[in-house]
């Protein structure tokens, strides 16, 4: 490999092959042209090796535990900006003025109410209902309530189509909510900023008065920043993949909230509580380190490391002062799971074992805990990370439609099944 070229000797045929750098990060290698010079494909189960895209949205270093948000550092947006401002960013490539964000958030929240029809469609739903197949459902439903800006050729349709999922997503989220615990649906409200708007959409009844707490509704937006976008992750992908077959943005984003309820995704932080419930309290937590430390038994300690991030996940940094500042707040002092979860963070930051490799408390384990504690049931955990990834995922369909390479998804496999064979009638067989 030399110079800006990569060869690779295929039996007695040499083939050249591009050499691409991005702007930071590993350079790839263009194997567009492969098959049509070598009649092979490349293997890649899971593609954990193949960049699917050119994209300018969000940068990780897992070795370095860096994430960046159009360039921008993570620390720095959640700790100085709040959400609707990641969402411009992510959106349109830089920070907004001023003047420009005065225009953004009042455009968002005077889209957040949902076509009233909407109501009685979730009527149809069974009382039962997880929550995330809710949102699945309601999400692709809103190519039916709102036609009009399904045009994915049509950059104003676009528009129109990013801001009301930015908008309406959290609405139909707290419905969700509310529906699975048999209360009345909550109207959002223009004098509320974003984050504080959920959360009495969420809580609010109509028998009594409802004051955000700000400490709180600052906690939710800090989660919903560092859930924003993380690259070209499993849900991600899925939205790209759909967007590429030209559908509808909002069924494309219906795709990738599907994709997120998988418990390998989005789920982890559920995952993670169910976990401090099955240790149960602090006397048990030797038990199970000894269990986790077993090569030989099946336990695993969720929430703790990351497959991206072989150092510290730069978002758990955040979220371990954001979970302590919730916890300080609301006073919980005699919750065991609670008790199991600082301890357990005590014991991770401090055992050789977990330091060795590298097996830190991630954003999944803070997430669950604070969520918890706000009053959000376990249910209701992938639901909002939905909330949070929903602009993520418009930017990165947005910027794949918008992209001229951009051609329909199409993944190739190495065949293993039966070669060709005769069709025998059935008496024969």
């Amino acid at each position: 490999m030399s110079g800006n070229t990569s060869q690779l000797q295929v039996g007695d045929k040499t083939v050249d092959m591009a050499i691409k750098k991005g702007s930071v990060g590993p350079a790839v290698i263009d194997i567009a042209k492969l098959y049509a010079q070598t009649g092979m494909f490349t293997y890649d189960p899971g593609f954990t090796s193949t960049a699917s895209c050119e994209s300018h949205i969000t940068y990780i270093d897992g070795d370095k535990g860096v994430l960046l948000y159009r360039g921008y550092p993570i620390e720095q947006l959640a700790e100085h900006g709040d959400f609707l401002e990641t969402c411009y960013l992510l959106l349109e490539g830089e920070l907004p003025t001023a003047a420009q964000k005065a225009d953004f958030d009042y455009r968002i929240t005077r889209h957040t109410m949902v076509h009233e029809q909407m109501a009685r469609f979730f009527q149809g739903f069974r009382r039962d209902a997880h929550p995330m197949a809710v949102m699945v459902a309601s999400i692709g439903a809103m190519s039916a309530f709102y036609h009009d800006s399904t045009d994915i050729s049509d950059p104003h349709q676009r528009m129109i189509a990013s801001m009301r999922m930015i908008a309406k997503v959290p609405t139909l989220a707290a419905m969700a909510y509310k529906y699975s615990i048999g209360q009345p649906f909550v109207y959002p409200l223009n004098s509320l900023d974003y984050t504080s708007n959920f959360l009495r959409m969420c809580f609010a009844v109509p028998a009594e008065e409802y004051k955000v707490n700000p400490v709180l509704s600052r906690a939710l937006d800090r989660i919903f920043i560092l859930h924003a976008d993380h690259e070209q992750n499993a849900s991600t992908s899925t939205v790209r993949l759909a967007g590429s077959s030209g559908a509808n943005p909002f069924a494309c984003i219906a795709a990738g909230t599907a994709c997120l309820w998988g418990p390998a995704h989005g789920g982890a932080n559920e995952a993670a509580l169910k976990m401090l419930e099955e240790i149960g309290s602090v006397d048990n937590i030797p038990k199970y380190i000894a269990k986790a430390k077993d090569k030989n038994d099946p336990f695993r300690l969720m929430g703790f490391g990351h497959r991206v991030y072989k150092n510290y996940d730069p978002r758990a940094k955040i979220m371990q002062k954001t979970t302590h500042e919730v916890l300080n707040e609301l006073g919980i002092k005699d919750d065991p799971l609670l008790d199991v979860a600082v301890e357990l963070e005590r014991i991770a930051l401090s055992d050789e074992y977990f330091i060795e490799k590298k097996l830190y408390p991630n954003i999944d384990f803070y997430s669950g805990i604070t969520l918890k504690a706000m009053g959000f049931p376990t249910s209701m955990f992938t639901v909002l990370f939905a909330v949070a990834r929903t602009v993520g995922w418009i930017a990165q369909w947005k910027e794949m439609i918008e992209d001229p390479s951009q051609k329909i998804g199409r993944p190739r496999q190495l065949y293993t099944g039966s070669p060709q064979r005769d069709y025998l009638p059935i008496g024969r067989r």
